[in-house]
């Protein structure tokens, strides 16, 4: 039974890994393509230090919210003895999909739910090449069979944080449903082992361990892992270099021998930043300035801190222009209510039919 402290305590650390995300998301968007010296000359010897005015989201933070829409369907579905949840989330994916190609929201789809009808969401922001063709059909990628098996970008691990809201979950689990379904769009060992490997530090956070003690937990189950020596060097060289000195860009770029372009590498800057991190702002700032992809890396560094701090310690001024907002807010909340009072919401003694009709079964 959830106590009203910890049902608010777990409400404000969902909002702030999806808050936390969006707005690292939308902060590194304008400057992603960008080398360092491309990015100073442009922001200046600081760098870029605020949000863009009208910089928008990516496809990440899109996809982000798909899988909290399919995870609360697998869980709103379990009443009915289906219990599978890579189906679910693979099903939101292809909802997404749909969105890069229709005009607007579909009326007539009755299994969309609220979410497929949030207009924009289905305009087109630099969607990762893997995933459009990921959920280019209905075909479910598995670990046996899984899609793009070459893929090594980070984009299955920037939708990767809410398998880590899960908390009545073991660890163990997260990293297994967060692997099973990053691989329905990225093959690669590489690329679905950080997708996991965030999710396992996501879900260590919410449960209020400290972000060194997530990451020593995520490394002791990745070790058995088939492919996760690259994963696991990026984690340990972003330990390692806490110690070096002062957080500089350069400092984040020695953590990417790849150019900051590969899921590992994204995910090691992202946890050096949040350790780092004297605030958010200061851990977002580190995660977009270096030549790698800093939309990526910053959203994975947000979800990290929000999880860690919680809403209240996401930038205000940063959060009042953030694109969606109200949409993020709005599936957190359904998120958390489905983690702490499922049941009463759709179970057999409910008494509304208004969850259903915002997370149909079918």
């Amino acid at each position: 039974m959830w106590g009203r402290t910890e049902q608010q305590d777990f409400r404000s650390r969902v909002r702030g890994t999806l808050l936390g995300s969006a707005i690292g998301d939308a902060l590194g968007s304008p400057v992603a393509p960008l080398s360092l010296p491309e990015l100073l000359e442009a922001h200046g010897p600081a760098g870029l230090t605020e949000p863009t005015p009208g910089a928008t989201v990516t496809a990440a933070t899109q996809l982000g919210l798909f899988t909290v829409d399919g995870l609360i369907r697998a869980h709103v579905r379990r009443d009915t003895g289906a219990w599978h949840p890579p189906t679910d989330v693979h099903r939101a994916y292809l909802r997404w999909a749909l969105t890069q190609s229709d005009w607007g929201p579909d009326e007539r789809r009755e299994d969309n739910g609220w979410l497929a009808q949030e207009e924009w969401l289905y305009a087109r922001r630099s969607p990762d090449r893997s995933c459009l063709t990921g959920f280019a059909d209905g075909v479910l990628g598995t670990l046996a069979q899984p899609k793009n098996p070459t893929a090594l970008d980070p984009a299955a691990a920037t939708r990767s944080a809410p398998f880590g809201l899960l908390v009545g979950w073991e660890p163990a689990l997260v990293l297994q449903l967060a692997i099973e379904c990053a691989a329905q769009s990225h093959g690669h060992p590489t690329a679905y082992l950080s997708a996991g490997a965030h999710a396992v530090i996501v879900h260590g956070l919410t449960r209020g361990e400290s972000l060194d003690a997530a990451v020593q937990r995520a490394l002791g189950l990745l070790g058995v892992r088939p492919g996760h020596q690259p994963v696991t060097d990026a984690l340990q060289r972003a330990l390692g270099a806490v110690t070096t000195g002062a957080p500089s860009p350069q400092t984040v770029e020695g953590l990417s021998p790849g150019y900051g372009r590969y899921a590992e590498e994204v995910l090691a800057i992202a946890v050096y930043c949040a350790l780092v991190a004297e605030n958010v702002a200061h851990g977002l700032r580190l995660a977009v300035n270096h030549g790698g992809d800093s939309a990526a890396a910053a959203a994975l560094c947000g979800s990290l801190l929000g999880a860690q701090h919680g809403e209240t310690a996401l930038p205000a001024a940063w959060l009042a222009g953030l694109e969606g907002r109200a949409t993020v807010l709005e599936l957190a909340d359904d998120f958390a209510l489905e983690m702490t009072q499922g049941p009463a919401l759709h179970g057999p003694t409910a008494t509304s039919t208004n969850w259903l009709t915002r997370y149909p079964r079918g």
